[in-house]
């Protein structure tokens, strides 16, 4: 699948592509235009249901799990090349146990608009 590193410099969170354009094309290649079309959908709502699970946890109770689900968001975002999302969650996931709930609520904010970004992005099939 579509390998991508995830590794921006703190505060280029925002100016990181919403998606690259190359990997979905680099999916179908690999599994079929159905098959990532399926998994594409699975992923839309999965990262849906993860992203408002993340506003159900208490940051400072849900830290460990908090960065298990923020490890597989970035790794299904990379997968699709959704890079600014991958990049936000991989933050999350290195410093939840860190992180103030302002922070969090923040870096949330910042995860919803990248997904929306990416959504916004995505060619019409």
């Amino acid at each position: 699948m579509f390998d991508v590193t995830v590794a921006p410099a703190q505060g280029t969170f925002d100016v990181e592509p919403a998606r690259e354009p190359g990997a979905y094309a680099a999916l179908v290649r690999e599994i079929g235009e159905d098959g990532a079309r399926e998994v594409r959908a699975v992923f839309w709502s999965e990262t849906c249901a993860r992203l408002r699970l993340f506003r159900t946890l208490a940051l400072a109770q849900h830290h460990g799990k908090i960065a298990r689900e923020a490890h597989s968001l970035k790794s299904a975002a990379g997968t699709f090349g959704y890079v600014r999302l991958a990049a936000l969650a991989l933050r999350l996931e290195k410093t939840a146990e860190t992180l103030g709930d302002s922070e969090f609520r923040d870096l949330l904010d910042r995860m919803d608009a990248a997904y929306q970004a990416a959504r916004a992005q995505e060619p019409q099939c």
